[in-house]
């Protein structure tokens, strides 16, 4: 096979990944792995039984280091002893319902987190390129029903959202205080900040999330309660966004100057779609099931009815753009769990594998940069 870009740039280098055991860090594990890199996990237990990380054996594919990113002064010693050259922070509190239950905990750690681990970078030398992995709800929703732009202002009516934009004002401190590109005196690092639509895949069994609460119900025979059908997302393929970041990474490496700042990776307009045709899309790749609509009855906590990215940014500069319609996406997705909950249960390491070298094949085939 024809070594891509993204090997070439990759291989040989020590990468480390904070929330490697949740669903979107592990994925992003695999494909470091087979690109040739030395990885290294920072991140608490797996929170879900099952989990991604624990079905792909990665435990014992990759260094795995048991840390709370609130815990500056460990993080510290695991970057002293392992010096990375490149640092992808996903480590967070993802759940926007969570949020309201814990909103103390959330802030903690997704803004205490991010001044922890750009305080660990700027004082590890050896680390030259930083992604910062926030979310599409780090923008204030007007409920625009256009796209948000990278340039448009941070905020967010639930803890969730709120502590996204307080993580991307973190960055754009420290970015601009720490590391500005090539003054005199000042170590030169490349440092984005990346904000992706919802993300599918298989592997991810976190709570009230669309897919897995789908699968759940599926697997009972159950019907799908939606509490908010009509909603608008950016859905895609976790693949998506990750080949995205991981472009950003190899092109921050020489070219800090340019490629530094904020990016979004969504998917095409076409796949901004209502909750309640992503589920019957998704029940009809399954092969059964129905759905019903419970929205009169979870009303009390404020969740976005529209949000949408304008991602006009990375497919001119960056020469990205998805690769999946959403059709695909929710096929590769209900193989993932079909084949997970299967009597054989094959090493599904090789099934996130496989399906990362399809979507490699499908993204070279449209002559995308970073598939070259």
């Amino acid at each position: 096979m024809k070594k891509s870009s993204l090997h070439q740039f990759y291989s040989g280098k020590t990468v480390l990944v904070t929330g490697h055991t949740g669903f979107k860090g592990s994925w992003l594990c695999v494909w470091l792995r087979e690109l040739g890199a030395h990885v290294i996990g920072y991140a608490l237990e797996p929170e879900t039984d099952p989990n991604n990380f624990s079905a792909c054996g990665l435990e014992s594919r990759m260094t795995h280091t048991v840390g709370d990113i609130r815990d500056l002064d460990r993080l510290l010693g695991v970057m002293k002893v392992h010096r990375p050259d490149v640092v992808f922070h996903l480590a967070a509190q993802a759940l926007v319902r969570r949020s309201y239950a814990d909103p103390k905990e959330t802030f903690d750690t997704n803004v205490g987190g991010t001044v922890n681990i750009l305080e660990a970078i700027r004082q590890t030398p050896s680390v030259r390129v930083f992604l910062n992995i926030t979310s599409d709800k780090c923008y204030d929703n007007r409920e625009w029903v256009w796209g948000y732009r990278e340039s448009d202002p941070m905020g967010g009516h639930d803890p969730y959202s709120a502590s996204k934009g307080c993580s991307e004002l973190v960055f754009g401190a420290y970015a601009k205080s720490f590391f500005p590109g090539s003054s005199p005196g000042k170590r030169t690092v490349g440092l984005a900040s990346v904000r992706a639509g919802n993300v599918i895949g298989g592997g991810d069994w976190a709570e009230d999330r669309l897919i897995p609460d789908c699968v759940r119900f599926l697997l009972q025979d159950r019907a799908i309660g939606i509490r908010s059908p009509q909603a608008i997302r950016p859905w895609q393929h976790v693949l998506e966004p990750l080949s995205g970041y991981l472009w950003l990474g190899a092109l921050l490496w020489d070219h800090p100057a340019d490629y530094s700042g904020p990016w979004n990776f969504g998917p095409a307009d076409s796949d901004h779609l209502s909750v309640e045709k992503v589920v019957s899309a998704f029940i009809e790749c399954w092969g059964s099931g129905a759905w019903e609509d419970l929205s009169t009855e979870h009303n009390s906590l404020h969740e976005a009815a529209t949000l949408r990215l304008c991602c006009d940014k990375a497919r001119t500069f960056l020469r990205w753009r998805s690769v999946l319609p959403i059709e695909e996406c929710l096929r590769m997705t209900a193989d993932w769990y079909r084949t997970y909950y299967s009597r054989s249960r094959p090493d599904m390491y090789t099934v996130c594998r496989d399906q990362i070298r399809r979507y490699s094949r499908l993204a070279a085939a449209k002559d995308l940069g970073w598939s070259r």
